[in-house]
């Protein structure tokens, strides 16, 4: 098995991988490839697999270098002549099944973290839809992390019905200690610092609360830190909400956290909701993709709609209030894991997916 990703950075699509490289390992050989540095090259030395970095494939759309980065899989997937080509993220998901359908090799799988399309607007959006539209014959099956995004994919013809499956996405539950009521409210957030990902209106919220706020913890990089910072210091924030950029201990931050907040426009099924859900933290999320599916406005977590401050700190001031009401949505949304989001299902489901399509071709 050869599987590819655009970048090996600290995210969503690249905890997915490493997540499933345990179970994997045990049926198939796997080789990891993706672009730059980050923790995946680390999951992939612990899992005992192959890592190959990538030279040509980027996120940004260039026609020169993605051509290039074709070339680059095609290259590659003769050179592995894998019986498996798994594709994570939409730009490695289009050049990739180009290269893998040229490289014949016999399945080749996309997991679809988010479509790339509502990610971007303009032309950006348009090509990625026409590129999908383009290669969506050449993949042999579409992972979904969602139904919302199985239900996207279908309208904006990316994908097709009867080689489309939904399988969540999953995090490990590990034990937790009660929560102490009595000191401050710290609030959380764990995100990338970049479209669609919405941490400017978070800022505005945390603005509006800023009588009642303690502290925050911001985690996570990207292109946009400049603009959060300033964000920050012009609501003269700076002394109680920290940018921490990318680190290696989330867990423990949100251990030591109350709240946990996602702000976004556009979202799949993230794991680092799934994570803080795991933690037993009371959660408030955008009303965006997966997130419906994830959240029940109330019982295990609060849903706001996207780019809405207003909103966003209505709910925040409300967790913040109420310790009792943070404890049960906590307790409910650790109980969502445990029943819905088990990390042993998710493997099982990929790996009997995978070995059908192998016995298939």
């Amino acid at each position: 098995m050869l599987i590819a990703i655009t970048l090996a950075e600290t995210g969503g699509a690249q905890s997915y991988v490493a997540h499933l490289l345990p179970a994997f390992t045990k049926h198939f050989d796997v080789t990891v490839a993706a672009h730059g540095p980050g923790p995946l090259r680390d999951a992939a030395s612990r899992a005992g697999t192959g890592f190959v970095p990538l030279i040509h494939v980027r996120r940004g759309l260039n026609p020169f270098q993605d051509t290039l980065g074709v070339f680059e899989l095609y290259r590659l997937s003769r050179s592995v002549r894998p019986d498996v080509l798994h594709l994570n993220s939409s730009k490695v998901g289009i050049l990739g099944a180009v290269a893998g359908w040229a490289a014949r090799v016999p399945v080749r799988v996309f997991t679809v973290h988010g479509w790339a399309f509502r990610a971007h607007s303009g032309w950006r959006a348009k090509a990625f839809v026409w590129a999908h539209r383009l290669t969506r014959s050449l993949t042999t099956s579409v992972i979904c992390v969602s139904n919302a995004e199985r239900s996207l994919g279908l309208a904006a013809r990316t994908c097709i019905g009867e080689r489309t499956v939904v399988i969540a996405n999953a995090v490990p539950i590990r034990p937790v200690s009660a929560r102490d009521s009595s000191h401050p409210v710290v609030i959380v957030t764990v995100t990338r610092l970049r479209p669609p990902k919405d941490t400017l209106t978070l800022v505005r919220a945390l603005r509006i609360v800023a009588p009642h706020l303690h502290h925050a913890l911001i985690v996570g990089d990207g292109p946009d830190r400049s603009l959060i910072s300033a964000a920050i210091a012009e609501a003269a924030l700076t002394d109680r909400v920290e940018l921490l950029g990318d680190r290696s201990d989330v867990p423990n931050l949100l251990a030591r956290s109350d709240i946990f907040v996602l702000a976004t426009h556009s979202e799949g099924m993230p794991l680092a909701l799934l994570e803080a859900m795991a933690e037993g933290l009371p959660v408030v999320a955008s009303a965006v993709g997966g997130m419906p599916e994830i959240i029940q406005d109330g019982k295990n977590g609060l849903l706001v709609p996207a780019g809405n401050p207003v909103a966003l700190a209505r709910a925040l001031h409300r967790l913040m209030m109420d310790a009792d009401l943070r404890s049960r949505l906590g307790s409910a949304a650790r109980r969502t894991i445990a029943e819905h989001h088990d990390l042993a299902r998710f493997r099982s489901q990929h790996v009997e997916l995978l070995q059908r399509l192998v016995t298939s071709a």
